[in-house]
């Protein structure tokens, strides 16, 4: 008899039974099967997502029912349909830095506009850095979904992905790349509980109690027409909570995924987006090294989605599969992404987070094999293990055949027979690999430039929250705290650090991401335009206000204008920019920020009030947070609107002064990385860091010599 690997209060949150269980593979399928389960709800419909936008169409083939196809006139429908219904959706307080590819003013359209029988609200209780991960979805407390699809665009699809299907087009946009995604749908007491979670984070964001649907009348949600894959089945749950105010820290995701990893015996079958988690990385190289251990297949995408996550999370991706492939001794390893004919320069967007050990347990969920998932974001995973039963044995074996069957281009039970007939899943995948839609071998080689420019995961990738001390040691906050200005060696450090965080933030698990080649491309139109520095003024103030990092807007405009134009360009744009997020902070106060971690509000205030001027030319030079952060907080705090002005000046132009000379370096590297542009690159990079160091250090020996009356000061000036 196996050991049980599931263990509530350990690697799961709770084991609740479930009457049935269905597998929804792909968008199309999901969305269908949502809208059918909503129309039966009586009382309760909550939503949890990373992302979502009420302009989504959960079907593309024009139902005649009488109900919307858009996902927030369809909410809206059904609350107007039935006065005892309440609906509530808990989206992620993305912080606007995802704005461009998001709905404007969800919640707008999805609370005041639309009554309080349907309820929207941004969830921002979160550390700084991080994300609301979680995607659930509870009908009655009698139905729940669980897994990596938010109703979102872009997400619809079905398991051909098609390459150019109409179908896939959003809002009379493009057509997006293919989209590959897992679902798990569950009834009964683990639906209740699934239900619980959703409203206990709906009272953290909130500070609103929900109640639990009245469940004394026997009601039953479940869809017409789709079949469980399972029957009366345990299922266990488990989360990911990082440490935030009176919310301690919960891994259960990662001890579970360790746990599995550990027990398996013939085969690992993982699907994954991100692939960087070194822990899991280090436990799948132990099994791989061991004479005896199972094979490991994974499935990944041939690139992640835009420029700067392929630069980086694609990077470190590469770097975990090669270690798996020189721990793999034995040959147990296959590392495949899935590929379809026709797509060209698209490949599949492979989102699914799927886990399966042998014949014995089913992982499927939000949680992605990274860091960022195991620590810093909020997870929810579900978990099936199968024991000595056959049919759940014979379930999760059919899953498996259905998701290989689908990269394949096979029927699932082909999959199984030719799996029966080799007892090997590495040699199954490889009989049934064709010349058509097929899995491709991974390629894990990266540009020696680029390896050696992207940082650790540990650092691009983070698990714990990110504090102020990881932003910038550097700059004493405290009153008292030595000077940090250390070594040029210590700056660039910091720099870098900066940099990859700031990079961390459009990662995971993400949308769209910026096109410094698009965005060099738009502002170069404008070169000759007598109404370029205006266009490049309003550009800064949409970015300030979306919180994108002005560090790559300031490169983009020395590369489309030239290095004086561009320099002149770029501190009339950030100036102008900074005052009127300055002045946003001023008329709305701190208590509008009160989203910020308190520590960094309260140091980066204080730091601002106390020493005025030299202070903003300081968090100017090195940034202590991002660009907009800094100019809300000096809006809300004490500091004085002429040294905010004059300080950002002086601060910045020094710095973009040099990304302007160093934008065309940057440029021509990317168009061709020889070895002597990349060396003048990183040479160019090593003045800018040492010129900011040394007029740093000047800058804190100017500050000490004042410190002690500014503090005394302002000691005297506070409550």
């Amino acid at each position: 008899m196996n050991s049980p690997l599931l263990k509530p209060c350990d690697n799961c949150w709770r084991v609740e039974h479930a009457d049935r269980v269905a597998f929804l593979v792909d968008g199309a399928c999901y969305f269908h099967v949502f809208r059918e389960a909503a129309k039966n709800a009586r009382r309760s419909l909550l939503i949890l997502g990373w992302d979502f936008d009420s302009r989504f169409q959960l079907v593309r083939e024009g139902p005649d029912d009488g109900f919307p196809t858009a996902i927030g006139e369809f909410l809206e429908n059904l609350v107007e349909r039935s006065r005892q219904l309440r609906i509530h959706v808990l989206d992620w307080d993305y912080s606007m830095i995802y704005a461009p590819g998001r709905e404007w003013l969800p919640w707008y359209k999805m609370d005041w506009a639309t009554g309080r029988r349907l309820r929207f609200h941004l969830d921002g209780r979160h550390p700084f850095g991080a994300s609301h991960h979680q995607k659930i979805v509870v009908i009655d407390d009698r139905l729940a979904f669980v897994g990596g699809l938010d109703f979102a665009l872009g997400r619809w699809d079905t398991p051909a992905h098609r390459a150019g299907d109409p179908r896939r087009r959003d809002l009379d946009r493009t057509i997006p790349q293919p989209y590959h995604d897992v679902q798990a749908m569950v009834g009964g007491p683990a639906a209740r509980a699934l239900g619980e979670l959703v409203r206990r984070r709906w009272y953290a964001a909130t500070g609103d109690e929900l109640r639990e649907p009245d469940l004394s009348r026997e009601h039953d949600p479940w869809p017409d027409g789709v079949a469980a894959d399972l029957a009366d089945v345990d299922v266990g749950i488990a989360r990911t909570f990082p440490e935030y105010g009176n919310q301690r820290e919960v891994r259960e995701v990662e001890r579970l995924l360790l746990d599995a990893i550990a027990a398996a015996r013939g085969s690992i079958y993982i699907e994954q987006q991100f692939f960087t988690s070194g822990k899991l990385g280090d436990a799948l190289a132990g099994r791989l090294g061991e004479s005896g251990g199972p094979e490991v297949v994974l499935v990944l995408p041939r690139e992640t989605v835009g420029w700067l996550s392929r630069a980086t999370m694609d990077v470190l991706g590469a770097r975990l599969v090669k270690r798996l492939r020189a721990a793999d001794r034995h040959g147990r390893l296959r590392v495949y992404y899935p590929d379809v004919p026709g797509l060209d320069d698209q490949c599949i967007n492979m989102h699914a987070k799927v886990l399966i050990i042998d014949d014995r347990l089913l992982c499927v969920g939000s949680a992605n094999f990274n860091n960022r998932s195991m620590g810093l974001d909020t997870e929810c995973d579900l978990a099936i293990e199968s024991g000595d039963e056959a049919r759940i044995r014979e379930a999760l074996v059919a899953l498996r055949s259905r998701l290989l069957g689908e990269h394949l281009d096979v029927e699932p039970s082909m999959v199984s027979e030719t799996l029966a007939q080799t007892g090997s899943l590495v040699q199954a995948v490889e009989r049934l690999n064709g010349p058509g839609r097929r899995l491709v071998t991974f390629d894990d080689r990266v540009p020696e430039e680029l390896d050696a420019l992207v940082p650790e995961a540990g650092i691009a990738d983070p698990e714990m929250p990110i504090g102020l001390r990881q932003w910038a040691p550097l700059v004493a906050m405290d009153d008292g705290d030595a000077p940090a200005w250390r070594s040029p060696g210590m700056l660039l450090g910091v720099l870098g650090l900066a940099l990859a965080l700031a990079a961390a933030w459009h990662w995971m698990p993400l949308g769209e991401w910026i096109d410094l080649k698009r965005a060099i491309s738009r502002l170069g139109d404008l070169r000759g335009e007598w109404a370029a520095p205006f266009i490049v003024i309003a550009i800064y103030i949409v970015a300030s206000l979306l919180v994108l990092p002005v560090t790559l807007l300031i490169i983009a405009t020395g590369a489309a204008f030239g290095t004086w134009y561009g320099f002149a360009y770029a501190v009339l744009g950030a100036e102008v920019s900074a005052l009127f997020t300055y002045a946003v902070g001023q008329a709305v106060g701190k208590n509008a920020v009160h989203r910020l971690p308190s520590r960094l509000l309260s140091r980066i205030d204080r730091r601002l009030a106390r020493r005025g001027l030299a202070a903003v030319v300081a968090v100017r030079l090195v940034p202590v947070a991002p660009f907009t952060v800094i100019n809300l907080v000096a809006g809300a705090s004490r500091i004085r609107l002429r040294d905010f002005a004059a300080g950002t000046v002086v601060g910045m132009a020094p710095m973009i002064l040099a990304l302007t000379v160093f934008s065309g370096q940057l440029v021509a590297t990317i168009r061709e990385p020889a070895p002597g542009r990349v060396a003048g690159l990183l040479a160019l990079a090593a003045a800018i860091g040492i010129g900011a160091w040394a007029f740093g250090r000047w800058l804190w020996t100017r500050q000490e010599g004042g410190g002690e009356t500014d503090t005394r000061q302002a000691g005297q000036k506070e409550p």
